[in-house]
């Protein structure tokens, strides 16, 4: 597949979080303006070669909290066997589990998570959280786990001492690349944000993902990115994102 190493300069912009003077924003102009987008059902080859279909929901989702958890359990709830394939599983044997360390993530049922449908499902192919905010006027972000809507984007927190004992938050916005899932990430039999395959999109990232990064960075903290990445992308993208075509 025609993966392409990460290790190639980027470029970042550093600018106030408008709405908490404690916080500054790091954000990956690079990763932003690149032309990645989702190719789920359209040539998604899958993380795991054993299941192919499942696209990145082979391993199922881990939760980031308890409201994670009970944000998807109220929608989980809504659906209905007409949206949802595993529906029966789902309320007979449960929709979660636990890892080998303990962390609670959605169920995988034969090499996908329990919401994820299948090809051949009437309903509707992949995720039925997804389907169901789309068939009731919200955006996904609103019905799935959090690492689902917010991959491959990757939003990180560090203290920061500048030196005079003022410290500040950096948050970060960046690529979610293979390496932020530690070891195992190595052993992902396809990735996409570094995939020439994914690099199709017609917009960039920060315009296809705005409702996403709103959700991470608040209204005015996208507005700000908003312009930074339009004044790189006038400047003729100077570190250009080695995935995206020529």
């Amino acid at each position: 597949m025609p993966e392409i190493d990460l290790g190639f300069p980027r470029s970042f912009v550093e600018f106030a979080n408008p709405d908490d003077p404690s916080e500054r924003f790091r954000c990956d102009l690079t990763w932003l303006t690149s032309r990645w987008t989702c190719i789920f059902g359209q040539g998604c080859p899958g993380i795991d070669s054993a299941s192919p279909d499942a696209g990145c929901c082979a391993l199922g989702a881990h939760f980031s909290d308890d409201e994670d958890v009970a944000r998807v359990a109220a929608f989980a709830e809504r659906l209905d066997p007409t949206e949802w394939e595993l529906h029966d599983e789902g309320h007979a044997r449960g929709w979660t589990e636990t890892d080998d360390e303990g962390e609670l993530k959605t169920r995988v049922v034969d090499g996908a998570c329990i919401f994820h449908n299948s090809a051949g499902f009437p309903g509707g192919y992949g995720c039925a959280l997804h389907a169901h905010a789309l068939a009731i006027g919200l955006e996904p972000l609103e019905t799935k786990p959090d690492v689902c809507w917010q991959l491959p984007l990757r939003r990180q927190f560090r203290e920061v001492d500048p030196g005079d004992g003022a410290v500040y938050t950096e948050v970060t916005i960046g690529e979610y690349t293979r390496a932020g899932w530690g070891p195992g990430g190595a052993h992902l039999d396809w990735y996409c944000s570094s995939n020439t395959e994914a690099h199709v999109g017609r917009d960039p990232v920060y315009v296809s993902y705005r409702p996403e990064l709103i959700a991470l960075m608040g209204a005015d903290g996208y507005e700000a990115l908003r312009r930074h990445c339009e004044r790189f992308e006038a400047a003729g993208r100077t570190q250009p994102h080695r995935a995206d075509p020529v």
